[in-house]
C-alpha cells in the first residue's frame, strides 16, 4: 500500500517516540480495548537484528541486512492476551527485549536500505477495523496520512528508571547510570540518523509522560480519538 487514505477504510493512531517513553504498553491496551490491530514496529527492527545476530550477519551490513528484513521467517501470535513472537520457529519473545538486542536494532535501523525493505511490511498491517502503530516513525514516514498522531515522550532519567525495573523483573542485573547512558546514546542515533530520525510529526500531540503512569495516559489518547470521531 504506498497512497495511504487512513480515514476512508479505517482509523490509524500512530503513536512515536524514544525508548521507555510507555509506547509499547500503552499501545497494547489502546489496541485491546478498541478491538484493533497493532503494529510494533520496533519488533521488526529487533528481529532483524537478532536475526543478524545469529546468523553472524555485521550490524552495518546494509545489503545483507535488507536481504534479511525482506525474508523474515517470522509469526506474530496472541495467547491468553499476550504476544508471543516465533523467529524461525523459535520464540523469541523475550530475546528481542534484550538491551544488546535493543542497542543493535537501534544500529540497523539507521541503514536505509533496512528502512526501505520494512516500509511496505509495516503497512502491511493497515487493516479495518482500524491499527496502532507504534515506533519512531510511524506519522512521520509510515502513516503521514493518521488521524491523531501522537509523541510520547519522558525524561532520560525516568526512562532509565523505567527500564531498570523491567530487568530487575526478569531477573537481569544493570546499572542505573549504564542504562540512562545508553539511553542517551540510543537517543542521539535516532534523532540524528539522514533517514527517518525521531522527531514529532508536525500534526502530532506531544505528552509527557514523565510524571504521568499508565492509565493516565490511555485515557488522554482515547478522549482524543472520541474527540476526533475515530471511535
Amino acid at each position: 500500500m504506498t497512497q495511504l487514505a487512513p480515514t476512508q477504510l479505517a482509523p490509524v493512531l500512530t503513536i512515536d517516540g524514544p525508548g521507555g517513553a510507555g509506547k509499547g504498553t500503552i499501545s497494547r491496551m489502546i489496541a485491546e480495548h478498541m478491538g484493533w490491530h497493532l503494529l510494533d514496529s520496533g519488533a521488526l527492527y529487533r528481529l532483524t537484528a537478532l536475526s543478524a545476530l545469529r546468523h553472524g550477519i555485521a550490524v552495518d551490513d546494509a545489503q545483507a541486512l535488507s536481504e534479511q528484513a525482506q525474508n523474515l521467517d517470522v509469526v506474530f501470535a496472541v495467547e491468553n492476551g499476550a504476544m508471543r513472537i516465533l523467529l524461525e520457529g523459535d520464540d523469541v519473545t523475550t530475546a528481542i527485549r534484550s538491551e544488546g538486542v535493543g542497542n543493535a536494532a537501534s544500529q540497523v535501523a539507521a541503514l536505509p536500505p533496512v528502512r526501505n525493505a520494512l516500509l511496505q511490511r509495516q503497512r502491511d498491517f493497515y487493516q479495518a477495523p482500524g491499527l496502532v502503530a507504534d515506533g519512531r516513525d510511524m506519522g512521520t514516514v509510515v502513516f503521514p496520512d493518521a488521524p491523531l498522531k501522537i509523541y510520547l515522550t519522558a525524561s532520560a532519567e525516568e526512562r532509565a528508571r523505567r527500564r531498570l525495573l523491567q530487568l530487575q523483573q526478569v531477573g537481569e542485573d544493570a546499572r542505573l547510570s549504564t542504562l540512562l547512558e545508553e539511553i542517551k546514546a540510543r537517543d542521539a542515533r535516532d534523532m540524528q540518523r539522514a533517514v527517518a530520525p525521531l522527531k514529532p510529526a508536525e500534526d502530532a500531540v506531544e505528552l509527557d509522560t514523565t510524571q504521568l503512569d499508565i492509565p493516565e495516559v490511555v485515557e488522554r489518547i482515547e478522549t482524543l480519538l472520541a474527540e476526533r470521531n475515530l471511535v
